[in-house]
């Protein structure tokens, strides 16, 4: 599938005009201003993803081998130890951005590997290839999207209420996203739903960015706080959940942001179905449970002081500030892939859908 103007103006991460820097909406400004921040330093592609500029783990993805190609430019009189040794210093950086994020190290790695695999060719020609496989990625995860609407639009039918957690949506992806993917494919279908976003504390993806979203689109949407969650499931309002994943690990324990193991209890109580969806390159069956997924801590000024005019908390009060919480598999009614939907045993059925050549 082609990456037409249409999907680069959806995606919030594409290649500049020129094609020598990463453009990417700013996230953080969202939603009342509109930024475009071109990226070409290392130092700058670091910065965004680790301040959130650039979230949501295909688009830091999509992210990370764009910011690959842009940085291998500066790298083109140099050799081919030279070019692998600065291209690898480069990628262990990014990847320390986020560490939980493995779509991120995915993409670093895949460019990587295609450096290593082309051993003695020249540097210009490197470069290129990089550029071709910065660019599959990003086709490849428009396509990865449609499956997994696709896939999540058959476990639900019109009318029904699904709450969501986070943005896993248009910004977070390519096109459609993840969690959010198949009531943006749905609409577009002529089919309704009704969607609770969670308001997403401490950082607001939520009310910032999935209700900006959803409302753009003409979807029903109404923005809750994270705590009202339990009243609209109570009420009967919510038929099923869809939450997005940063990793999910070889047992089906799987980590998304902070407050989505809280929403899963919750639909537990209530009986209603919780559904994970991302792409393929999300699941890490080296990491055998969610007890081995590293959790990001992130700056305690995000709850005392960042939505604020003034500090909310004595300068002196200790925050505990996570940025991801493991959903424990026994929670999870199937996760949604590009490749099918995944059931329990999820140990057995994950690893063979990364079994699956097709």
């Amino acid at each position: 599938m082609e990456v037409t103007e249409k999907d680069r103006m959806e995606g919030s991460v594409h290649l500049s005009a020129d094609g020598r820097a990463v453009e990417i909406i700013d996230q953080t400004q969202l939603p009342n201003r509109h930024i475009l921040l071109q990226l070409t330093t290392v130092d700058e592609m670091y910065d965004a993803i680790r301040r959130l500029a650039v979230r949501g783990a295909p688009a830091i993805g999509i992210c990370a081998g764009y910011s690959m190609y842009v940085l291998s430019l500066g790298q083109e009189s140099g050799n081919y130890g030279s070019f692998l040794r600065n291209m690898t210093a480069y990628g262990e950086k990014l990847i320390s951005s986020r560490p939980t994020a493995v779509n991120l190290s995915w993409a670093v790695r895949r460019m990587l590997r295609l450096i290593e695999t082309h051993s003695g060719t020249p540097v210009h020609e490197l470069i290129g290839l990089l550029h071709d496989e910065a660019i599959a990625i990003h086709t490849e995860d428009i396509e990865m999207c449609y499956r997994i609407a696709e896939y999540g639009l058959s476990l639900v039918k019109p009318g029904d209420g699904i709450l969501t957690h986070c943005n896993a949506g248009p910004l977070a992806t390519s096109k459609y996203g993840t969690a959010t993917g198949p009531i943006f494919l749905g609409h577009e279908r002529g089919i309704d739903f009704h969607v609770f976003s969670d308001e997403t504390r401490p950082l607001l993806q939520g009310a910032r960015l999935t209700s900006y979203e959803l409302q753009r689109a003409g979807i029903d949407v109404t923005l809750i706080c994270d705590n009202m969650a339990s009243m609209v499931m109570k009420n009967g309002w919510v038929q099923a959940v869809f939450v997005g994943c940063d990793r999910i690990a070889a047992n089906g324990d799987f980590a998304n942001k902070i407050g989505t193991s809280g929403v899963a209890i919750l639909a537990k109580h209530y009986g209603i179905p919780f559904y994970t969806l991302g792409p393929r390159s999300t699941i890490d069956l080296s990491t055998p449970t969610g007890d081995e997924i590293n959790i990001e801590l992130r700056n305690p000024d995000e709850i005392k002081t960042m939505w604020y005019k003034e500090p909310m908390a004595l300068p002196e009060v200790k925050c505990y500030n996570p940025s991801f919480d493991v959903t424990d598999h026994s929670l999870v009614t199937a996760i949604v892939t590009d490749r099918g939907i995944v059931y329990p045993p999820f140990e057995e059925n994950l690893r063979k859908i990364m079994e699956d050549k097709e």
